[in-house]
């Protein structure tokens, strides 16, 4: 998964390998835009802690949420 992209999207965990405790596959995440850790496949996380983290950005794929869904996730927030 490669993007640039500096608006908030959103992920499905596809891989926890080596971050069971972090990340949960088949779950919805919401990315911050960090634009060196795409030069690096890594993208950022707000993962199980509630904080944001670098993870390898094959453990995810990218996901366009329907408005309602995407508004709802960032009022949760």
């Amino acid at each position: 998964m490669q993007s640039a992209n500096t608006e908030t999207q959103y992920v499905i965990c596809i891989s926890n390998k080596d971050y069971p405790a972090s990340l949960e596959i088949r779950k919805i995440y919401q990315t911050v835009p960090d634009s060196d850790a795409v030069k690096h496949r890594m993208i950022r996380v707000i993962d199980e802690s509630g904080e944001d983290y670098l993870y390898p950005s094959n453990y995810f794929v990218l996901i366009e949420l329907p408005k309602a869904v995407a508004e709802a996730f960032s009022l949760a927030s």
